[in-house]
This record gives C-alpha cells, structure tokens and sequence, in this order.
C-alpha cells in the first residue's frame, strides 16, 4: 500500500513518490489531524473531480515555497504590528532565498523596507534587481527609488533642524520626551524617544498603510521618533506609548548619533538634539524624578 500527504486544501498537488493507479493510494490530510482518506475522498475534500496530475509528487522546494507562501499571507494580514511585520520580513527573506526572483515579493520587500525606515541602500539595490527582470515595474519602482534617494540624501545632509520648545501653545498636548524608555503598549517593544511632533508629519499613503486612523485619536495627536531595539526607527502615537517599568538600554546602531550617554534611566541628548529640543532634558529629568523615584520609594 502506497501513503502520500496532502499538502493542504484545495486543488493541490501532494508530495510523496512512486507510480501507478492513484486508487492504490491511501492519502493523508495533514490539516485534518493525519485523517486518512482515498482517493474519491480527496475529490470530495477538494470539491470537484481531478486528474492524476494533482497527486504527483511535489519537491521540497515547493513544499517549502508553500509553506512560507503561507507565512506571507498571515504577515500580509497583520495588524500592522510589530509582530506582524517581523513574521513578513522574516518570511519574505526566506522566501526570495529560495525563489530570489519573485518581482511580486521583491517589491513587497522594497516597500517594507521603504515604510519602515531601514536599510535604504539594500531598497535601492531590491529596485534594481526588479527593474532588470521586469522593465514594465518602472512606475513603482522610479516612484521607490526617488524617495529613497530622498531619505539617503537627508540623512548625509540634513536640513537645519526645526528648534521645538514643547511651551509653545501648539504643543501642549505632549506627555513624553526625548530620552526616555518606552514600551510600546500593543507591540511591545522597547525604544527610545529621540524626537516628537504635535501631530502626525507622515504622507497620507503612510497614514493609510499604517492604519492610523483606526486609533482613538488618529493622527492628531503627538507622534514621537523613536529608536526601537530591533535596529529600525519608528514613528509611534502617543497614545501607544508608556514610560518602561525597567528603564533599559537600547541596542540600536543611531544611538549616539543624538545622545551622549546613558545614564541610570534615560539617554542624555547630545549638544545637537539638546539645540533642537532645548526645553526636553529638563522634562525628561522630571518625568524620573517624579516617575521612577516615587516607584523604588513604593518597593522599599
């Protein structure tokens, strides 16, 4: 008697090997808890009649492509969190180390990479290797590459930075500064706060990608840089943020290119993001005061 497993279902082929008439086969479903079924069995599991060609044999290269094709689909689905784009990053990386030329999920990369602000030289080289296996992407792939050399400019040369004093009337509303350790409330991860807006600065495409406007207050709210300690930079809400309970530091490469030391709790500003924030440093020394002071009075 010949075994085979079905890979999943729907019109699948199954993997497994040997010949002959596919009724001399017993199938297992690996979604139906190792049930065992026969070949009329899987035209019913399927939902309509097929030929022997679906219970080829598949390579373990495709066995794998569908594996992580799935991982793709539940990273594609996310909420936008920090675990969802981990799970899509991860997966697209295994995915084009098997399949490297996918355009569909070259450009997914690209486009991740792009709204979560890291490696804009490896986007660049992402778009080039698109380009050369599909010239008919070049309307994505200018409209990527333009902004990327916009963001790889601005960080060799930056403009002059906007001095914020968080007493002026339109920014009130802050309740954090730079320095300090946060925890971000749905993701969960750790980071550290090197700069802040009123109100949400992003394009309309990044707000829509990101959902903001499923939060309670949108994007009129604060919204802070923040250095996260997976080594990319973020742009997170108020309203998902909270002063960490254990103050730690951040493994992120850009963390002295704005502070000078880390210091019991919080980061010191260096002289530049002391300039730009000049009010911030003594907030943040506050907001230790009064946060983590008062917690070690409590445990002691």
């Amino acid at each position: 008697m010949h075994i085979l497993l079905i890979c999943g279902p729907g019109p699948y082929k199954c993997s497994g090997g040997g010949s002959g008439d596919i009724y001399d086969f017993v199938y297992i479903d690996a979604f139906g808890k190792g049930k065992q079924l026969t070949a009329k069995e899987c035209e019913y599991l399927i939902g309509h009649q097929v030929t022997a060609d679906y219970y080829n044999a598949i390579s373990t290269t495709e066995v794998l492509l569908r594996m992580v094709g799935n991982l793709l689909n539940i990273g594609k689905r996310g909420e936008g969190n920090e675990k969802s784009y981990q799970l899509l990053r991860d997966s697209l990386d295994l995915y084009l180390t098997i399949n490297p030329d996918n355009v569909q999920y070259l450009l997914l990369q690209a486009r991740l990479y792009f709204h979560l602000g890291i490696w804009p030289e490896k986007v660049l080289d992402i778009l080039q290797h698109i380009q050369a296996l599909d010239p008919s992407q070049h309307g994505a792939v200018g409209y990527l590459v333009q902004h990327t050399l916009e963001h790889i400019q601005h960080k060799k040369h930056p403009v002059e930075p906007e001095v914020k004093r968080r007493s002026a009337p339109e920014h009130l509303e802050l309740q954090y500064s730079v320095g300090l350790i946060m925890k971000h409330k749905r993701s969960g991860y750790n980071c550290a706060i090197y700069g802040w807006d009123s109100k949400c600065t992003m394009s309309q495409e990044w707000i829509t990608t990101m959902r903001v406007h499923q939060l309670s207050s949108g994007a009129n709210q604060p919204f802070y840089n923040v250095l996260v300690q997976d080594g990319t930079c973020r742009y997170a809400a108020q309203e998902n943020l909270e002063p960490h309970s254990a103050p730690l530091e951040i493994a992120h490469p850009e963390v002295g290119r704005y502070f000078s030391e880390f210091h019991d709790s919080h980061y010191v500003a260096n002289e530049e993001l002391q300039t730009r924030y000049p009010e911030d440093m003594a907030e943040t020394l506050g907001t230790i005061r009064d946060l983590y002071h008062r917690l070690m009075s409590s445990q002691t």
